[in-house]
């Protein structure tokens, strides 16, 4: 697997960042506004293991050749709600079909919920998107980060209703929309 554009992908992420949100709730019919300071460093061989165990994953040749980080950031909404959270992350790619990468991207804590969680990503080194979808108890978030240049990223995220088994993905509880510019290497 060539793992060239997806890590220059994650080089361009390291670093400082400031992003502005906006969340769309759409059963409530309510837009929120979110400011964040976003810090993504660089994983270490010991957090990449940790992460596999914390996810109970199989043993991963070549871990220290996969994609990951660890971050930080800070959120305030502009309702004054305010979130502080750290993880790590892994990137295991499982097949190419073409240029693009699938695979499963683990976490030591998810955004949703307060555990580890193995979801899956795609990365289109074609428009240098990375999508990452991943099953919650309540629902499903669909998570794109578009690279726009090595200092600018645009976010997109669709939490769908999880739907019962076999069922389509058709219904939205939040949409996403975000602008990250990095403010720092």
């Amino acid at each position: 697997m060539d793992l060239t554009d997806i890590t220059y992908f994650f080089d361009c992420c390291m670093g400082q960042w400031s992003i502005e949100r906006t969340y769309h709730y759409v059963p409530q019919q309510q837009i929120e506004r979110s400011h964040t300071d976003f810090r993504v460093d660089a994983i270490t061989p010991e957090l990449r293991r940790k992460v596999l165990a914390d996810n109970g994953y199989d043993p991963v040749d070549n871990i220290d050749s996969l994609p990951g980080f660890q971050l930080a950031f800070h959120t305030v909404s502009d309702k004054g709600d305010q979130v502080t959270q750290q993880l790590r992350a892994l990137f295991v790619p499982k097949q190419q079909e073409g240029s693009v990468l699938r695979g499963d991207y683990l976490r030591d804590r998810a955004y949703e919920e307060d555990r580890p969680i193995v979801s899956s990503f795609t990365y289109d080194p074609s428009n240098r998107e990375l999508i990452m979808t991943t099953p919650y108890t309540k629902v499903v978030s669909v998570d794109s980060i578009l690279l726009v240049n090595p200092t600018m990223r645009i976010r997109r995220i669709l939490n769908y209703v999880r739907p019962a088994a076999g069922e389509a993905m058709d219904t939205l509880a939040l949409v996403g929309f975000g602008v990250e510019q990095k403010v720092d290497g």
